[in-house]
Parts: structure tokens; sequence; C-alpha cells
């Protein structure tokens, strides 16, 4: 059993008058966080919402009908929320009508719980999104210190739970499944995707390019489909937490890019598996790729759970001169170099982005000082 870093923050919200609405990727471990939550409140309850019985009860907007259907139980886990029709005003509701009730709803996609949820519970809710396993959380099972212990795996397989606990053929398994159709189901149930086998190309032709930057209309090209199309896609799968993007950082420099992004995974096992591609490291030609998405996924999940919000670019000119990460918090930006070798930065690169952006700081990430990169503030 993996304790989730998230848990704590879960616990520390409850019974303040706040529905907490709980995101994450399917197989990452939300239903397994809640439960274990669940364990420790006495009057707890898991309702999972994938089951019809109960869709239905919950669509009633009857305050006597649900306070029936939910009991005496003070801490109500409503799994798979979304599944329920207009679940947002069934839980402004309760959060009105039967304050004494905590509510932790989960959702495997964003867009559509949050569209369901957002209006109704405009000031009545606290959202946190459940990414993959964190290096700390891993330590929990596996003596990964120094990185390179660890490296070949998580590179390979990813950092959900299973691919962490389970054996490298079982995880290969698991993640083939994962990727082939059941981590996109919401994106595939969803009205606007009308090509499926388009997705899976375009996952395909993205999981080929992270680290590189990537233009719609090429895509587009290469697809065979609209400039808008492939757009939408693409928010769909941020928005079901299979990818995300960075944006270029232009806001001196005449000759910064501004207009292609860069698309990374929230993990690399899923990635991995879309194009067949599990060799071990040293047989690779991806291996600085691999790193550059883990670190950049690491620092997002690692910000989250320490509430270090910030803005996530990549910074890069005309005459090729690059940043891989730049985050800025108030207004002062922090850039990133990833090395999977000790290579350091070209000083050129780091004075003139230093220099454009006055009180910014560049520092290298390697192997061996990406602990004190991945810490939890």
């Amino acid at each position: 059993m993996i304790e989730r870093i998230m848990q704590k923050s879960i616990e520390e919200q409850l019974f303040r008058g706040r529905v907490i609405i709980l995101y994450g990727a399917r197989r990452v471990g939300k239903t397994t966080l809640v439960k274990n939550i669940l364990k420790s409140q006495v009057n707890s309850r898991y309702v999972n919402c994938d089951l019809l019985p109960n869709q239905l009860a919950l669509k009633e907007h009857n305050v006597e009908m649900l306070r029936g259907f939910l009991g005496h139980d003070k801490l109500i886990v409503l799994d798979e929320a979304q599944r329920v029709e207009n679940i947002g005003m069934t839980l402004k509701i309760i959060a009105d009508e039967l304050p004494d009730i905590q509510v932790v709803a989960t959702g495997s996609s964003s867009f559509d719980l949050a569209n369901k949820t957002g209006e109704p519970l405009t000031g009545r809710m606290r959202q946190l999104i459940l990414a993959p396993l964190t290096l700390g959380e891993i330590e929990q099972v596996s003596a990964v210190r120094p990185f390179d212990a660890i490296a070949d795996k998580v590179l390979r397989l990813g950092s959900y739970p299973f691919a962490v606990l389970e054996s490298d053929s079982e995880a290969r398994e698991n993640l083939d499944e994962l990727a082939g159709n059941y981590l996109y189901r919401d994106v595939l149930e969803h009205e606007r995707v009308r090509r499926p086998e388009l997705l899976l190309k375009l996952l395909q032709a993205l999981a080929f390019q992270i680290g590189n930057e990537v233009s719609v209309n090429e895509l587009s090209n290469l697809l065979g489909a609209s400039k808008s199309v492939v757009d939408n896609y693409l928010d769909l799968l941020e928005k079901c937490f299979v990818i995300f993007r960075l944006r270029p950082l232009a806001r001196n420099l005449r000759n910064e890019l501004s207009r292609k992004s860069k698309v990374y995974f929230h993990d690399l096992g899923v990635r991995n598996s879309l194009i067949q591609n599990y060799s071990p490291l040293a047989l690779r030609q991806d291996q600085g790729a691999l790193w550059e998405n883990f670190c950049i996924a690491e620092r997002m999940r690692v910000n989250a759970l320490t509430r270090h919000k910030a803005n996530y670019y990549f910074w890069r000119t005309l005459g090729g001169k690059e940043i891989d990460l730049v985050e800025e918090r108030d207004g002062i930006y922090s850039g990133f170099e990833f090395k999977w070798g000790e290579l350091k930065a070209k000083a050129t690169t780091i004075n003139e982005f230093i220099a454009a952006y006055n009180g910014a700081t560049v520092q290298t990430i390697s192997r061996s000082n990406c602990y004190e990169y991945f810490k939890l503030i």
C-alpha cells in the first residue's frame, strides 16, 4: 500500500463547508485514496456513481429524498460523479440544505465534471487533481536513491501505482490495456469526438514528438483532419489528464517564438505503450526526451501538492537558444534545463535569458541533483 501525499490535504479540508472535487486520470488511484480516507472516518459511505440506481437516486433534487438516500452518514464519497445527470445542482443542494454532510466527489475528466459543477458550486467547492505517483511516494515501496536505481523502470513504465507495484510484464500488460482505449473512455464518449481512430493516431504522433514543438497545422496535415478537430481533441486529452501543453514564453525579445507549443504526457508508461517501445534506457535514442518529460511532469506534481502555484512555459529564440521549462511566480522567472548526462546549459543561452527577464535564474537538472529539484517544499 502506498500512502498518497494528497490524502492529508483532503483530510485537512473535510467538514469546512465545501464540497471537495477530486479529479484524476483513470487508474491513477482515486478510488483507493478515497476509500482509505473513509476507513479513518466514522459514519462514512462510498457511492459508486457508475451504478444506475445510484445515478437515479442522486439526480433527484428533492431535499428529503436526498436525505433518505444519504441517510445519517456524515462523509459521503461519490465516485465517478460525472455519471450523475446535473450533479452540480445535486451537490449544491447538499451543500446548502444538508450542511452536516461532507461530500467528496471524484471524476476522471475535468471537462465533464467541471462543466456540471462549476456554476452551481461557485464558492462552495475545493478542486484537487490526483496525478501519478511522485518520487516521494514511490520511495515508500522502493529504495530509489540515487535516481539511477529506479530511472529505467520509471522512464519506461511510468508512475501509475500498478506500474510501480507490479512486475514489468504485468505493468506492460496493464499499460497496453489502459492506453488501448480505457484511459480515453471519457473522450470517446464525448459528443465532439466523431473519429475515434483519429484520436489514437494523434496520440501516437504526439508520443513521437515529446520535447519538440508541435504545430496544429502540421498535425492537421499529417492526420488529414481539420485544425479545429485536432485542436479540439488536444483540448479534450488535456482535460482527461492524458497530456499537457507548454506554451512559449514571449514577452520581451522580438525573436522569441510565440506560436508552437510543446506537448508532454502525464505518464511515460502510457506514452511508451502508444509507440510500443519499452526498451531499456541504454538501448534507446529518446533518453533526453523521456528525462525532460519526466522532470517537467514531476515538478508540476510537486508544486501542486505543496500549493505552489506557477505559470509554466518553455523559452526558445529563433536562433535556437532554449530553456526547457520556465516557472513564473509573482513576476519572477525561474528557468530549468534538463540534462540526462552531466552537460551544463550553454552560458550564452543562460545569459541571454537572464538579460531578457530581470531577476530570472536558471538551473541545470541532472540525475545527480534531481532530488533537490523534486523535493516537497
